[in-house]
């Protein structure tokens, strides 16, 4: 089957202010909308169902903000990528802004599947011993596992190892400035580190935080 496609474009945005609560089916959904508002000629998938062909690089927890989401749309007519970006900036919900928007070869991999890791920025509340906290953070820096128990259904529980996640954790700002945590936890289909884990691990209500996912990394492009 021919494709019905002839462009392939990768979008930089972000999530921020009441677009925290929104969930990822509806982060989609809003995206779709704000393309066809803005008449953008974007390809859809053939058959009964129909479905825009887009595809985010990674899901965003609810209540997470974000600087850098990464999404690839595949396009029926080409268009210049600056010109995208205006129009879908005219008609976009609000909290939501495209800071970048360049085209991408129509032979690379799939986002999902180059995705290496996410970096975050957690603000902490007022009150937080930064002593104490630097002591927790060097603790499960220099521990070989981490084990978490989670639930899964009737009362089985799981055990996960969330040290072989983490890539880089440690103290953001000065002695004055507000407690902030800067991590990188893979991100991938087989192996995800969440921050409210990591928080979890340090004995933080992962609710009395602010996480911001500040980066997306991922792998050199594969075609």
């Amino acid at each position: 089957m021919q494709a019905n496609y002839v462009q392939r474009l990768r979008l930089t945005f972000s999530k921020m202010g009441p677009t925290r609560f929104i969930g990822h089916l509806d982060l989609s959904r809003t995206l779709e909308r704000s393309f066809n508002r803005a008449r953008i000629p974007i390809a859809y998938t053939q058959g009964f169902n129909r479905r825009p062909r887009m595809s985010l690089a990674a899901a965003l927890p609810l209540g997470f903000t974000s600087e850098y989401e990464l999404a690839d749309i595949w396009l029926a007519e080409e268009m210049q990528p600056m010109v995208v970006q205006r129009e879908m900036m005219r008609k976009m919900a609000p909290g939501i802004g495209v800071s970048q928007i360049e085209s991408v070869p129509l032979s690379y991999a799939s986002l999902q599947s180059v995705v290496t890791s996410a970096t975050y920025m957690v603000t902490l509340q007022d009150g937080t011993n930064r002593a104490e906290l630097h002591e927790s953070v060097s603790r499960i820096l220099d521990a070989k596992s981490l084990i978490q128990q989670r639930k899964r259904g009737k009362g089985k529980i799981k055990e996960n190892d969330l040290r072989p996640l983490i890539i880089d954790l440690k103290l953001d700002g000065q002695m004055n400035d507000p407690v902030r945590i800067c991590m990188e936890l893979c991100l991938g289909p087989s192996k995800s580190g969440r921050p409210d884990d990591v928080l979890s691990a340090l004995s933080i209500e992962p609710y009395s935080a602010l996480i911001h996912r500040t980066k997306i990394t991922l792998s050199e492009p594969i075609t």
